[in-house]
């Protein structure tokens, strides 16, 4: 009998260590790095870290990097040796851009060209997936599983977690029942839960759509602000109600809530990018400062719920064709691509300016 966690289970403890301010420990062979998420770690911990001897590095995405005027040699990823006397302020200025614009001198900051960059590289994919910065503070151990077992600190095994992280999440549909809904009394809801510990997402089935002709459909990202505040920065809340109207009228279809909020970066992520937006940066450049692409969604998600479903051909409603790139990829045929056009206010015109002009929205 095997009672200890597999190779998604460690991630999705790594995720929760890393969100509360415990380091991991990540292994390639005979050599590990201990990575601490830079947006939680404690001065305590940093502290700790440096008297393990070596030199800690502070590792960012070319993106971050970008913005502040240092050389990304290792592609993705920037490494930049922290400073003797730098304390966990001067890790949460580099991080984190909010400040940028009041203490817009942070450099100039030197970057590592030598060493094996792997385990740093490896450190971005894992904090994007917990909704952090992208960030970390990370310092070469020896001995890196009895380091692990030492401390009580989660161990990752690079060879395993890299391919894992690359795959899109198996989902299995929890429950599901019916709900009267306002545009149609004739409303089921199924909950569908990743195996790899993240969200849950929902598919609303409207009517009793047929599994042998393309159905009407609409890959919808969480949004709390648009969705159930109003918010009138974008036109996600109007989206999802035109999309559940019009399934309503025409009397079937399938509308799939994606917990992907801010394009997939999280919400307190996404509300960092509204205050860099307040500070006169539009969307696209708001994620860059932050150290994402413009967008870090996973639309595979969508296509495996619409085909566990059993539906293998939509009428996607979208203005984005990605979305209709990526369901293609992902084998759920797009028979049409039915514009959205909804939701136009004052407030999010230049928003919408700018998913038309560098994301390609059909506006």
């Amino acid at each position: 009998m095997k009672l200890s966690p597999d190779t998604a289970e460690l991630l999705a403890r790594a995720r929760g260590d890393l969100r509360m301010g415990v380091p991991v420990v990540l292994a390639d062979g005979g050599r590990a790095v201990l990575m601490a998420a830079a947006e939680t770690l404690t001065p305590e911990r940093l502290a700790a870290m440096r008297k393990l001897g070596g030199n800690p590095v502070l590792v960012i995405t070319a993106r971050r990097a970008e913005t502040l005027k240092a050389r990304a040699y290792d592609g993705g990823i920037a490494r930049i040796p922290l400073p003797e006397e730098a304390d966990i302020g001067w890790v949460v200025d580099v991080a984190d851009p909010a400040g940028d614009l009041m203490h817009p001198l942070k450099g100039p900051l030197p970057t590592l060209r030598e060493g094996d960059p792997s385990l740093a590289r490896l450190s971005m994919p894992l904090l994007k997936s917990a909704r952090l910065l992208p960030a970390a503070v990370i310092l070469d151990i020896p001995e890196g599983p009895a380091f692990a077992a030492n401390e009580g600190l989660t161990l990752l095994d690079a060879s395993r977690i890299a391919p894992e992280m690359a795959l899109a999440p198996t989902l299995q549909e929890v429950v599901s029942a019916r709900v009267p809904l306002a545009v149609s009394s004739a409303g089921r809801v199924h909950v569908f839960r990743p195996e790899d510990g993240g969200e849950e997402h929902y598919a609303i089935e409207i009517g009793k759509p047929a599994r042998d002709r393309p159905v009407l459909a609409r890959l919808h990202s969480a949004c709390f602000t648009g969705d159930l505040l109003g918010s009138l920065k974008c036109d996600c809340g109007a989206q999802l109600r035109a999309a559940l109207k019009q399934m309503g009228d025409e009397g079937a279809g399938v509308l799939l809530y994606l917990n992907q909020e801010g394009r997939g970066i999280g919400l307190a992520n996404k509300m960092r990018a509204y205050s860099l937006q307040d500070q006169g940066f539009d969307t696209v450049e708001a994620n860059h400062r932050l150290g994402f692409e413009d967008d870090e969604r996973d639309f595979r998600i969508g296509a495996n719920i619409l085909k566990t479903m059993g539906f293998g051909a939509v009428r996607l409603l979208t203005n984005n064709p990605r979305k209709v790139e990526m369901m293609e990829r992902a084998g759920v045929q797009v028979a049409e691509r039915v514009p959205l056009k909804v939701g136009h206010t004052p407030e999010n015109a230049a928003y919408l300016a700018t998913k038309a002009k560098k994301s390609g929205h059909l506006l």
